[in-house]
């Protein structure tokens, strides 16, 4: 079974979301990076996008304006300066 990613998001109001899922997509100032587990260290800033969390077969996708994304040997934390859930409809 392969790894999973220990992934926080996080804004100034609350924690956003917390767990371990597949994959995390994310809108870098410099591009959009995906990080899946075991991903090399490194840390950018974000624009204004969505961030989308994979994980089995669900996708869950959040609003964000601004931020740092930090990739560690932790996992990926994401520090928004805005962080909403977009709801399917």
């Amino acid at each position: 079974m392969a790894g999973k990613l220990n992934f926080s998001l996080v804004s100034p109001e609350r924690e956003v979301f917390t767990g371990l899922v597949d994959q995390v997509d994310a809108p870098g100032v410099e591009g959009d990076f995906g990080v899946l587990p075991d991903h090399a260290p490194f840390m950018t800033a974000l624009r204004e996008g969505l961030v989308t969390v994979y994980n089995g077969g669900t996708k869950i996708q959040y609003d964000v304006h601004g931020g740092f994304a930090d990739v560690n040997g932790e996992g990926l934390t994401i520090l928004a300066e805005q962080a909403t859930e977009v709801v399917a409809g």
